[in-house]
């Protein structure tokens, strides 16, 4: 049984197929692909690491992406209580609700740093409105980024200023804030990046990104970027967080999650490729360095807008759609902790996301002066193992690496070995082979692909 009759009556349901498939992409669709597709890309090689990408998606992404929506469509309650419910019609252990546990954890510890770089975007619309990158050379713009990443005050600022977009968005519910918002922000960050890749094609250097993408090269390949491929895999389409837990409780019973996961997964591949065809091009023209790390979306772009024809303009108009992007991947990061505050308290929706939103702001602060006035601060040694030597790389790290692992693991052999495969067969609305497929995916293959990188990390 799908669980419709015991929706919470403050629920309500997605209008559309589509309007489910523009939130789940628009969560998918963010920083993600346009802030650190590129740049782990560049860290790792280059075409052999999207070729591992791609097939983490493929046994790994898809799996487990329609093993949450089914769960939270079934329980059609905040992810915690959903994966109770579940267990509980199919007679297994409640524990295993220490999934969405954790997944609700990493969401909340990943918005916190999430609004930060979000903060980075917003900030850079004003510099490309006033002309900030016209006929600047690649030192001077990442002397302003660096200045940005040097002054706390500032990055407060913005911190606060996107947190407060997200929480308003939230508080406001389903219909009003969420579908609101993604219905018209991704298909504009669509068209933005299409624009982007036709002038990338103008550089003299679009054929050197397209072979730097797409020719493998397995000897730049090591054991650590199979890792980051999956754990990429795992942030980029939202999984592990309780994210489409939380959007699946929404879905109508009307709706094929197989066919809504493949087609989410595929939208949110094509742009973190277009971002690479849009960002590689201006690297390599600029003599730029492809692995550049986190800094790379705001130190390349902004050269392209400097030297390209009302650049100021769009320049302007594509920060504005960044930070769009990443807006509606923070709200539904902020989600699912605010549906179980509000399942367990009585201050209703405003008043949990706005606790929740607050609490998130608080630890952001953290990741903020780890940038700057705690750059050097590692208590015991304990960071020292992670590039950049900051709290805000050990967030980074531990929830993409670990906890969203994890999550995914119990999530894939909850539904794999747990749950009544005739109540999956009917849920998933697929095909005979189609459904054979993905079940033997989701018991065999991806716990399996999951678990030999989740223990080299922990070993490691």
């Amino acid at each position: 049984m799908t669980g419709s009759k015991s929706t919470p009556a403050h629920r309500g349901l997605w209008s559309s197929r589509m309007a489910f498939i523009l939130a789940a992409t628009g969560s998918a669709v963010g920083l993600g692909n346009i802030w650190k597709f590129p740049y782990v890309t560049g860290e790792n090689g280059g075409g052999a690491f999207v070729l591992v990408y791609l097939l983490c998606i493929a046994i790994v992404g898809i799996p487990i992406m329609m093993a949450e929506v089914y769960i939270g469509r079934s329980g059609r309650h905040n992810p915690i209580t959903s994966f109770r419910l579940v267990a509980e019609r199919n007679l297994a252990s409640p524990v295993w609700r220490i999934s969405a546990i954790v997944g609700v954890l990493a969401a909340f510890i990943i918005l916190s740093f999430y609004s930060v770089i979000g903060g980075w975007a917003a900030s850079y619309v004003g510099h490309a409105a006033m002309g900030d990158f016209t006929g600047q050379s690649a030192d001077a713009i990442g002397e302003l980024f660096g200045g940005l990443l040097a002054s706390p005050v500032t990055l407060l600022i913005w911190h606060t200023i996107f947190m407060a977009l997200v929480i308003l968005v939230v508080a406001r519910g389903l219909k009003s804030g969420l579908e609101r918002a993604v219905t018209i922000l991704m298909p504009a960050l669509f068209v933005l990046l299409l624009v982007a890749v036709g002038y990338a094609t103008t550089t003299g250097h679009f054929g050197e990104a397209v072979s730097f993408l797409f020719t493998p090269d397995f000897g730049a390949l090591t054991m650590d970027g199979v890792l980051v491929a999956l754990g990429h895999a795992f942030f980029t389409l939202s999984l592990g967080m309780a994210i489409m837990m939380a959007y699946g409780s929404y879905l109508g019973d009307d709706v094929s999650v197989g066919r809504t996961a493949v087609t989410v997964s595929i939208m949110d591949t094509v742009v973190a490729l277009m971002a690479g065809l849009a960002i590689f091009p201006v690297v390599f023209a600029n003599g730029l360095e492809a692995g550049a790390g986190p800094g790379l979306i705001f130190q390349t772009l902004p050269l392209a807008f400097g030297q390209m024809p009302m650049g100021s303009v769009f320049g302007a108009l594509f920060f504005v759609l960044l930070l769009f992007a990443a807006w509606t991947s923070a709200i539904s990061l902020l989600e699912p902790v605010v549906e179980w505050l509000e399942d367990k308290l009585i201050v209703g929706r405003v008043g949990s996301t706005v606790v929740v939103g607050i609490a998130c702001w608080l630890l952001g602060i953290a990741s903020i002066l780890s940038l700057n006035e705690w750059s050097g601060f590692a208590p015991l040694g304990m960071f020292e193992r992670f590039e950049g030597n900051t709290i805000f790389d050990l967030l980074d790290f531990f929830t993409a690496n670990v906890m969203l692992p994890l999550s995914g693991l119990l999530t894939a052999l909850f539904v794999g070995w747990c749950v009544a495969k005739e109540s999956l067969q009917s849920n998933l609305a697929l095909s005979g082979g189609g459904f054979a497929l993905w079940y033997n995916l989701v018991r065999f293959v991806t716990p399996v692909a999951v678990a030999i990188v989740f223990v080299y990390n922990l070993m490691s």
